[in-house]
C-alpha cells in the first residue's frame, strides 16, 4: 500500500539551526542573533503542536514522542530520516510481514537522534528489522525517506546522490528490501547538489511532483520522467523558486475514511500555480500546516517532519 494513516512525530525542545548539517543543506538559514534563535525555538514548538492538531483533525492517527533537552539533538522535528517501516504480505502472523530499516546519518548529532527514537520503536513488534547503521565506518549515508522516495506498490524507489546519500548503501537496501532504484544527480540553479532527494519529488498514488530542471542531464532526466509515466503517475513539473519554496517536500497519507491527503507547508501550496493545485486536487485533498519557523531554521518541511507507520 502506497499510504498509510498513522505516522510518528517528535515534538522539539530544543529546535535550532543545526550546524552539523549546515555543510550541505543549502536550505538552512542562521538567525541573526540569539533572541531570534530563541524565538524561532518557541514558534517552533507551537508551530508543531498546531501541524499535530491538523493532522488529527483530519483523521490521521499520530504518535508523538517528547524530545529531551540532552544530549543535544537540533533536528530531532525530523524523524523520517533515521527510520522507516514497511509491511509486505508473507507467511507468519496475520499473513503480514513488518519490517524496520535503521539508517546511517551524516551527523553525529543526528545520530544520537536516532538513539531516542529506537527506545519507541522498540516497544512496536517487527518481524525483521534491516540495520544499515555500520555504514557510517565507512562515512556512507543513506537518510532514510530524506533520500528515498519509495513508489510502494511497485517496489520502486528514487534517489539523487548526495554526501547523505551513497550508492553502496543504496544497492545494499534495496538488495535486501527487494527493491528496484534509479539514482540519478540533482543540482539547484547554482549547482550545488541537493541534499534529500524529499526537497527534489514526491510520489504519491498518481502524481509524481518533480523538479526536473534540477536534472542537468538529459538522459537521467528523460529517464525518471519514462519510469515515473510507465508506472501510471502524472509528472507535475515545479520551478526552482518552487522547490526553494518546499514545493517538493509532501507526502500522501490517507484518513481513516480512506480518503487520500497531500501533506505539504502552507508555504508550498501559496507558491503552487492554480493549474497544479486543481490537478492535484483531482486525485486527492491538501492539507497545509504553516511551519515557516521551523523550514526557515531546518531546512525542512511538510515531509520531513513526519515519520510512517506502517502496520
Amino acid at each position: 500500500m502506497q499510504t498509510t494513516n498513522h505516522v510518528l512525530m517528535v515534538r522539539p525542545v530544543r529546535f535550532a539551526f543545526n550546524e552539523e548539517t549546515a555543510a550541505n543543506n543549502a536550505f538552512q538559514q542562521k538567525s541573526e542573533s540569539a533572541e531570534a534563535a530563541r524565538q524561532i525555538e518557541q514558534r517552533a514548538v507551537e508551530e508543531f503542536d498546531a501541524y499535530v492538531a491538523l493532522l488529527r483533525e483530519n483523521g490521521v492517527t499520530v504518535d508523538v514522542l517528547q524530545d529531551t533537552p540532552e544530549p543535544f539533538t537540533p533536528d530531532s522535528i525530523f524523524p523520517n530520516n533515521c527510520f522507516s517501516t514497511h509491511v509486505e504480505d508473507a507467511d507468519g502472523a496475520n499473513g503480514r510481514k513488518r519490517t524496520l530499516v535503521i539508517y546511517p546519518m551524516f551527523a553525529q548529532n543526528r545520530r544520537l537522534e536516532r538513539e531516542k527514537l529506537m527506545t519507541v520503536l522498540g516497544q512496536m513488534r517487527f518481524d525483521e528489522t534491516v540495520d544499515l547503521t555500520g555504514n557510517e565506518q565507512q562515512n556512507l549515508c543513506l537518510e532514510g525517506t530524506g533520500s528515498l522516495i519509495l513508489d510502494r506498490e511497485r517496489h520502486m524507489a528514487y534517489a539523487c546522490l548526495s554526501p547523505r546519500t551513497s550508492r553502496e548503501v543504496m544497492d545494499e537496501w534495496a538488495r535486501r528490501m527487494g527493491y528496484d532504484y534509479f539514482l540519478f544527480n540533482s543540482e539547484d540553479e547554482n549547482g550545488t547538489p541537493v541534499y534529500h532527494t524529499n526537497v527534489v519529488m514526491h510520489v504519491g498514488t498518481h502524481f509524481a511532483v518533480v523538479c526536473l530542471d534540477s536534472i542537468k542531464d538529459a538522459d537521467e532526466r528523460s529517464r525518471l520522467v519514462a519510469l515515473l509515466e510507465n508506472s501510471g503517475k502524472e509528472v507535475v513539473d515545479i520551478s526552482f523558486a518552487q522547490m526553494h519554496q518546499f514545493a517538493g517536500n509532501m507526502l500522501e497519507l490517507r484518513n481513516d475514511r480512506g480518503e487520500k491527503l497531500l501533506i505539504m507547508s502552507l508555504t508550498a501550496k501559496k507558491s503552487l500555480t492554480p493549474q497544479q493545485m486543481a490537478l492535484l486536487e483531482t486525485d486527492v485533498r491538501i492539507v497545509a500546516p504553516d511551519i515557516d519557523a521551523i523550514e526557515t531554521a531546518g531546512g525542512g518541511s511538510a515531509r520531513c517532519m513526519i515519520a510512517e507507520i506502517y502496520e
